[in-house]
């Protein structure tokens, strides 16, 4: 009789907390069904999933070097269909939704029941797009909230930059982390207080630190 079992689902997260990472590999230890892969920053998940070809990847947006939104760009320009839930304890309905917008098939909050991932990676590796309940009933109710945060106004890099300035980069940090010249990053911090109406570049930390972008 011949063998039709099949693969097993591959999942890699991304996430630079132990702790995650352990009740990540807890979780799924449940599913034979799952195997999973592990990156503790941007540049060795990218790497990660080059190699490795997940069938789903889940990003953590805070990550030590450039975000996950970052990532999560740099993974679909070198695969367009890749399938990316964003695991964040970020949750506001702006971050929801622009995550949404930037090509993420999922958003779960840190805060949700573990059981919640779990459903997630199976509905996002079947082709589904999931948001953890509460946080699809946030997003329904907090439309003026979600036009009013400075994130919905900003592109993709114009929020990693922010988010970097915000963490204490300089502009010449900032350019190297994502491989940019100075100019680019100059140029885009001054487009950047004149958009979200900050006086100096003090203002434009404070402000990133007040939608937590840092």
């Amino acid at each position: 009789m011949q063998d039709t079992a099949k693969p097993a689902t591959r999942v890699l997260i991304v996430d630079d907390h132990p702790v995650v990472l352990s009740g990540c590999r807890t979780l799924f230890a449940s599913d034979h069904s799952i195997r999973i892969d592990e990156a503790m920053d941007a540049k060795s998940g990218h790497r990660a999933y080059i190699s490795k070809r997940p069938d789903v990847t889940v990003i953590d947006i805070s990550l030590p070097d450039v975000s996950g939104f970052e990532l999560m760009r740099r993974i679909r320009k070198d695969d367009p269909d890749a399938k990316i839930i964003m695991f964040s304890m970020n949750d506001d309905p702006a971050f929801v939704v622009r995550a949404v917008e930037l090509g993420a098939q999922g958003y779960v909050s840190k805060g949700d029941d573990p059981r919640i991932l779990l459903k997630a990676v199976r509905k996002v590796v079947a082709g589904d797009n999931f948001i953890s309940p509460q946080l699809a009933e946030a997003v329904t109710f907090s439309g003026a909230a979600i036009k009013a945060n400075p994130a919905s106004q900003m592109t993709p890099r114009e929020l990693e930059i922010l988010r970097l300035l915000g963490r204490g980069d300089k502009i010449v940090e900032v350019a190297e982390a994502l491989g940019i010249s100075y100019k680019t990053v100059a140029n885009t911090t001054s487009l950047l207080k004149q958009k979200l109406g900050a006086k100096n570049h003090s203002d434009l930390i404070r402000i990133a630190v007040e939608i937590g972008m840092n």
